[in-house]
């Protein structure tokens, strides 16, 4: 049962990123934001769709768009992993402990393989749910579609 719903504003979260930094959602109400959650670092289809995001970060800044990352991963994987798919742009958040307490929050946490959905969630600058989508786990999120709805 997902507890996102387009127009309900999100629930907020504090989680790390990559660089032990503390990230608080609400302090991004004068921006779009881009939720987007990965099930695991190190695999092929997590690193295209964070790839993705690096790729466009300038495009996500004339958006007026902040993109995060957010996995269970630890801290320190996250951050050797931003290193070797040489991310320096995107922050990748850590939702490992209490572990996926935002995914599960959200309702898209994967009780079985204990780890997210590979999910979108973009919200406007009045922290109101904009777009929302699950993809095929195996299949990386389409950056177009994407784009798409920041540009609206």
């Amino acid at each position: 049962m997902n507890k996102i719903n387009i127009g309900n504003e999100i629930q907020d979260f504090i989680l790390r990123d990559q660089k032990k930094k503390d990230v608080h959602l609400r302090d991004f109400r004068d921006k779009k934001v881009l939720l987007s959650f990965h099930p695991l670092a190190w695999t092929k289809v997590c690193a295209e769709q964070m790839n993705s995001l690096e790729k466009n970060h300038e495009l996500f800044d004339k958006l007026n768009t902040v993109a995060f990352g957010i996995s269970v991963d630890p801290i320190p994987s996250k951050r050797a992993w931003a290193r070797e798919l040489g991310i320096t742009h995107i922050r990748l958040l850590s939702d490992f402990w209490p572990h996926g307490e935002v995914a599960r929050a959200y309702g898209i946490f994967r009780e079985k393989e204990g780890v997210s959905e590979r999910a979108n969630i973009i919200i406007d600058e009045e922290q109101k749910v904009i777009f929302f989508k699950i993809y095929l786990i195996h299949e990386p999120p389409d950056i177009a579609e994407i784009t798409k709805i920041l540009e609206k």
